[in-house]
Protein backbone atom coordinates (compact mmCIF):
# COMPACT_ATOMS: atom_id res chain seq x y z
CA UNK A 1 0.00 0.00 0.00
CA UNK A 2 0.93 3.69 -1.23
CA UNK A 3 2.09 5.74 2.51
CA UNK A 4 0.03 8.36 3.35
CA UNK A 5 1.82 11.51 3.02
CA UNK A 6 3.79 13.27 5.39
CA UNK A 7 1.91 17.05 6.55
CA UNK A 8 3.22 19.06 9.25
CA UNK A 9 1.49 20.85 11.21
CA UNK A 10 2.96 24.04 13.18
CA UNK A 11 2.29 23.90 16.77
CA UNK A 12 1.44 27.27 19.13
CA UNK A 13 3.80 28.54 21.61
CA UNK A 14 2.88 29.31 25.39
CA UNK A 15 4.87 30.56 27.86
CA UNK A 16 5.26 28.87 31.54
CA UNK A 17 1.97 28.35 33.42
CA UNK A 18 -1.38 26.30 32.81
CA UNK A 19 -0.46 22.51 31.38
CA UNK A 20 3.59 23.28 32.84
CA UNK A 21 5.95 25.33 34.48
CA UNK A 22 7.91 25.61 32.05
CA UNK A 23 7.57 26.82 28.18
CA UNK A 24 5.05 24.81 26.40
CA UNK A 25 3.77 24.07 22.51
CA UNK A 26 -0.11 23.27 21.62
CA UNK A 27 -2.03 22.03 19.07
CA UNK A 28 -6.05 21.84 19.33
CA UNK A 29 -6.64 17.89 18.37
CA UNK A 30 -8.88 18.37 15.82
CA UNK A 31 -5.51 20.08 13.30
CA UNK A 32 -4.23 16.35 13.58
CA UNK A 33 -7.63 14.78 13.40
CA UNK A 34 -8.50 16.28 9.86
CA UNK A 35 -5.83 15.39 8.30
CA UNK A 36 -5.68 11.93 9.68
CA UNK A 37 -9.47 11.51 8.47
CA UNK A 38 -8.28 13.13 5.08
CA UNK A 39 -5.75 10.25 4.38
CA UNK A 40 -2.83 12.17 5.82
CA UNK A 41 0.14 11.50 8.46
CA UNK A 42 0.24 14.41 10.67
CA UNK A 43 3.40 15.89 11.88
CA UNK A 44 3.53 18.06 14.26
CA UNK A 45 6.15 21.07 14.09
CA UNK A 46 8.05 22.78 16.70
CA UNK A 47 9.33 26.30 15.88
CA UNK A 48 13.08 25.44 15.34
CA UNK A 49 14.07 27.85 13.03
CA UNK A 50 17.07 26.16 11.89
CA UNK A 51 15.25 23.25 11.30
CA UNK A 52 13.45 24.34 9.15
CA UNK A 53 14.92 22.97 5.74
CA UNK A 54 15.05 19.54 7.35
CA UNK A 55 11.64 19.45 7.62
CA UNK A 56 10.67 20.80 4.36
CA UNK A 57 12.72 18.27 2.90
CA UNK A 58 10.93 15.44 4.51
CA UNK A 59 7.33 16.92 4.36
CA UNK A 60 4.73 16.42 1.44
CA UNK A 61 2.31 18.98 2.32
CA UNK A 62 1.98 22.01 4.95
CA UNK A 63 -0.71 23.43 7.41
CA UNK A 64 0.45 26.82 8.65
CA UNK A 65 -2.45 26.46 11.96
CA UNK A 66 -3.94 29.24 13.50
CA UNK A 67 -3.53 30.76 17.59
CA UNK A 68 -4.41 33.46 19.73
CA UNK A 69 -1.74 36.25 18.46
CA UNK A 70 -0.91 38.69 15.84
CA UNK A 71 1.64 39.17 13.26
CA UNK A 72 4.07 42.06 14.30
CA UNK A 73 2.73 44.81 12.08
CA UNK A 74 6.29 46.09 10.87
CA UNK A 75 6.68 42.53 8.81
CA UNK A 76 3.99 44.03 6.48
CA UNK A 77 5.48 47.74 6.57
CA UNK A 78 3.08 49.23 9.18
CA UNK A 79 4.52 52.75 10.86
CA UNK A 80 1.94 52.06 13.33
CA UNK A 81 0.79 49.44 15.76
CA UNK A 82 -2.57 49.10 16.89
CA UNK A 83 -3.21 48.42 20.81
CA UNK A 84 -4.97 44.97 20.54
CA UNK A 85 -1.67 43.52 18.79
CA UNK A 86 0.12 40.44 20.82
CA UNK A 87 2.87 38.95 18.71
CA UNK A 88 4.69 35.66 18.97
CA UNK A 89 7.98 36.81 17.06
CA UNK A 90 10.00 33.55 17.64
CA UNK A 91 6.35 31.36 15.91
CA UNK A 92 6.00 33.91 13.27
CA UNK A 93 10.07 33.91 12.02
CA UNK A 94 9.96 29.86 11.94
CA UNK A 95 6.04 29.70 10.10
CA UNK A 96 7.84 32.78 7.80
CA UNK A 97 10.84 30.65 6.83
CA UNK A 98 8.39 27.59 6.36
CA UNK A 99 5.85 29.29 4.23
CA UNK A 100 8.98 30.72 2.20
CA UNK A 101 10.35 27.18 1.48
CA UNK A 102 7.02 25.26 0.81
CA UNK A 103 6.34 27.88 -1.91
CA UNK A 104 9.85 27.59 -3.70
CA UNK A 105 9.21 23.79 -3.08
CA UNK A 106 6.03 24.06 -4.80
CA UNK A 107 4.81 22.08 -1.49
CA UNK A 108 1.14 21.90 -0.81
CA UNK A 109 0.17 24.58 1.53
CA UNK A 110 -2.76 25.37 3.55
CA UNK A 111 -3.04 28.38 6.06
CA UNK A 112 -5.84 28.59 8.44
CA UNK A 113 -6.98 31.43 9.86
CA UNK A 114 -3.32 33.69 11.11
CA UNK A 115 -2.10 31.23 8.45
CA UNK A 116 -3.94 32.73 5.91
CA UNK A 117 -2.94 36.17 7.22
CA UNK A 118 1.03 35.25 7.30
CA UNK A 119 0.38 33.70 4.37
CA UNK A 120 -0.98 37.06 2.79
CA UNK A 121 2.48 38.84 4.27
CA UNK A 122 4.95 36.29 3.25
CA UNK A 123 3.24 36.86 -0.35
CA UNK A 124 3.40 40.70 -0.01
CA UNK A 125 0.46 41.66 1.14
CA UNK A 126 -1.07 43.61 4.36
CA UNK A 127 -3.55 42.82 7.14
CA UNK A 128 -6.07 45.00 8.82
CA UNK A 129 -4.65 45.06 12.35
CA UNK A 130 -8.35 45.29 14.22
CA UNK A 131 -11.40 44.78 12.20
CA UNK A 132 -13.91 46.61 14.26
CA UNK A 133 -11.98 49.71 13.95
CA UNK A 134 -11.66 49.95 10.00
CA UNK A 135 -14.66 47.99 8.33
CA UNK A 136 -17.92 49.46 8.99
CA UNK A 137 -20.94 47.22 10.38
CA UNK A 138 -18.85 44.25 10.64
CA UNK A 139 -19.84 41.10 11.66
CA UNK A 140 -18.60 39.30 14.60
CA UNK A 141 -15.58 37.98 13.39
CA UNK A 142 -14.77 36.77 16.82
CA UNK A 143 -18.16 34.77 17.38
CA UNK A 144 -19.88 34.91 20.38
CA UNK A 145 -20.69 31.14 20.34
CA UNK A 146 -18.31 28.24 20.24
CA UNK A 147 -16.08 27.60 17.57
CA UNK A 148 -17.82 24.11 16.89
CA UNK A 149 -20.81 26.07 15.55
CA UNK A 150 -20.97 28.29 12.22
CA UNK A 151 -20.79 32.12 13.35
CA UNK A 152 -21.53 33.27 9.87
CA UNK A 153 -21.47 32.67 6.10
CA UNK A 154 -19.13 33.32 3.42
CA UNK A 155 -19.03 33.69 -0.34
CA UNK A 156 -17.08 31.47 -2.41
CA UNK A 157 -15.81 33.33 -5.53
CA UNK A 158 -16.82 31.87 -8.66
CA UNK A 159 -14.13 30.00 -10.99
CA UNK A 160 -11.46 29.84 -7.55
CA UNK A 161 -9.44 26.75 -6.95
CA UNK A 162 -11.35 26.51 -3.54
CA UNK A 163 -14.94 26.65 -5.51
CA UNK A 164 -13.68 24.08 -7.45
CA UNK A 165 -13.11 21.73 -4.52
CA UNK A 166 -16.22 23.06 -2.13
CA UNK A 167 -18.70 22.98 -4.68
CA UNK A 168 -21.09 25.15 -2.99
CA UNK A 169 -21.14 29.16 -3.81
CA UNK A 170 -21.71 29.34 0.33
CA UNK A 171 -20.07 28.17 3.40
CA UNK A 172 -21.33 28.48 6.74
CA UNK A 173 -18.12 29.06 8.84
CA UNK A 174 -16.40 29.67 12.42
CA UNK A 175 -14.68 33.13 13.33
CA UNK A 176 -12.18 33.65 15.47
CA UNK A 177 -10.38 36.64 14.45
CA UNK A 178 -9.80 40.37 14.88
CA UNK A 179 -7.57 41.19 11.57
CA UNK A 180 -7.73 40.39 7.60
CA UNK A 181 -6.09 40.76 4.54
CA UNK A 182 -6.19 44.26 3.48
CA UNK A 183 -4.64 43.87 0.24
CA UNK A 184 -3.63 40.85 -1.89
CA UNK A 185 -0.79 41.05 -4.38
CA UNK A 186 -0.17 40.67 -7.54
CA UNK A 187 -0.62 36.43 -8.73
CA UNK A 188 -2.84 36.19 -5.58
CA UNK A 189 -6.67 35.20 -5.93
CA UNK A 190 -9.46 36.37 -2.89
CA UNK A 191 -11.59 33.43 -2.96
CA UNK A 192 -13.51 33.88 -0.45
CA UNK A 193 -15.58 37.02 1.34
CA UNK A 194 -17.62 37.47 3.91
CA UNK A 195 -21.24 39.95 3.77
CA UNK A 196 -18.99 43.15 5.42
CA UNK A 197 -16.36 42.51 2.22
CA UNK A 198 -14.16 41.43 4.59
CA UNK A 199 -11.38 38.61 3.16
CA UNK A 200 -12.09 34.99 4.04
CA UNK A 201 -9.96 33.44 1.68
CA UNK A 202 -6.94 33.53 -1.33
CA UNK A 203 -4.97 31.15 -3.35
CA UNK A 204 -2.03 31.25 -5.68
CA UNK A 205 -3.33 29.83 -8.52
CA UNK A 206 0.51 29.25 -10.21
CA UNK A 207 0.92 26.42 -6.91
CA UNK A 208 0.34 23.53 -7.29
CA UNK A 209 -2.13 23.84 -3.82
CA UNK A 210 -1.35 27.11 -2.08
CA UNK A 211 -4.95 28.22 -0.01
CA UNK A 212 -5.58 30.02 2.86
CA UNK A 213 -8.65 30.42 4.74
CA UNK A 214 -9.93 32.96 7.58
CA UNK A 215 -11.96 30.32 9.43
CA UNK A 216 -11.30 26.86 10.93
CA UNK A 217 -12.04 23.72 8.18
CA UNK A 218 -10.81 21.27 11.03
CA UNK A 219 -13.64 21.53 12.76
CA UNK A 220 -15.47 20.13 9.89
CA UNK A 221 -18.50 22.21 9.95
CA UNK A 222 -19.34 21.20 6.63
CA UNK A 223 -19.12 18.92 3.60
CA UNK A 224 -17.44 22.14 2.37
CA UNK A 225 -14.17 22.04 5.25
CA UNK A 226 -14.44 18.41 4.88
CA UNK A 227 -13.63 18.22 0.87
CA UNK A 228 -11.21 21.35 1.24
CA UNK A 229 -8.97 19.10 3.70
CA UNK A 230 -9.44 16.11 1.60
CA UNK A 231 -8.35 18.05 -1.51
CA UNK A 232 -5.16 19.08 0.27
CA UNK A 233 -4.25 16.04 1.75
CA UNK A 234 -4.73 14.89 -1.84
CA UNK A 235 -2.93 17.08 -3.45
CA UNK A 236 0.39 16.29 -1.30
CA UNK A 237 -0.30 12.66 -2.61
CA UNK A 238 0.88 13.11 -5.90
Amino acid sequence: MMSPPLIGITLDTEPPGGYSRFPWLALRRNYADAVSEAGGLPVLLPPVYADASTYLNHLDGLVISGGNFDVDPVLFGAAWRHPSVRTKDERTAFETVMIEGALRRGLPLLGICGGQQLLNIVLGGTLIQHIPDAVQNPLAHEQPNPRDQPGHRVRIVAGTQLHAIVGADELAVNSSHHQAARDVPAGVVVNAIATDGVVEGIEVPLQRFCIGVQWHPEFGLSDGDRRLMAAFVGAART
